[in-house]
């Protein structure tokens, strides 16, 4: 079959080389930077440019299972690491928000969470990132216990939900890529849910 193939050449490829590639997107970014290419506003450019590498690499990581039920192609094991890239990433993404963009000026960051919404909504899937990031170890498994654990995990489908409709609302009208996103998502959850009322029935 071909997804034993690509299990079988999968194999010997550590996750080190999943954290390697996942860190390619920011050497290129910094190149951009460096030479001028990210255009007159290069500071929204970066932060634009962090949020949907990380926006990216949460749909990557929905679609591991969805992949595994539907094509037998396994690539589980690599999820943690592209987990990790994604909290990575909104994690510069909002360091440049705060540091670059608003200069740590706390009162109109405070305003802007209070208000904006899609800036609330994206703080709220920051912050929902945290424990999922903080449990991405075989440590927090054995201490949570297998099924905890994955309940905790199905956060995940909560904050791709929110990064999607916080990059929807940035943008303030509906270009194509946004609304992708927030398809995807919602296909991916779709997919669970149907599998999950499936194994019910």
């Amino acid at each position: 079959m071909v997804a034993q193939r690509i299990n079988g050449a999968l194999r010997p490829v550590p996750s080190a080389a999943v954290y390697a590639a996942g860190l390619v997107p920011l050497v290129l970014l910094v190149v951009q930077a460096a030479t001028g290419a990210l255009g007159v506003d290069p500071v929204k450019g970066i932060e634009h440019r962090l949020g949907e590498l990380a926006l990216q690499f949460l749909v990557a990581g929905l679609v591991i299972s969805p992949l595994r039920w539907w094509t037998g192609v396994n690539l589980i094991r690599f999820r943690r690491a592209i987990g990790l890239l994604a909290f990575f990433y909104v994690c510069l993404h909002l360091a440049v928000w705060l540091a670059l963009d608003l200069q740590f000026r706390w009162a109109e960051i405070g305003a802007d969470i209070a208000k904006r919404p899609y800036i609330t909504l994206g703080m709220v899937g920051f912050v929902a990132m945290i424990p999922l990031a903080l449990t991405s170890n075989n440590a927090s498994i054995r201490r949570l216990g297998a099924a905890a654990w994955g309940r905790l995990h199905r956060l995940t489908y909560l904050v791709a939900v929110l990064g999607a409709l916080h990059f929807l609302l940035l943008v303030k009208a509906w270009p194509v890529e946004p609304m992708l996103y927030v398809a995807a998502v919602a296909a991916l959850l779709a997919l669970r849910m149907f599998r999950s009322l499936r194994r019910a029935g």
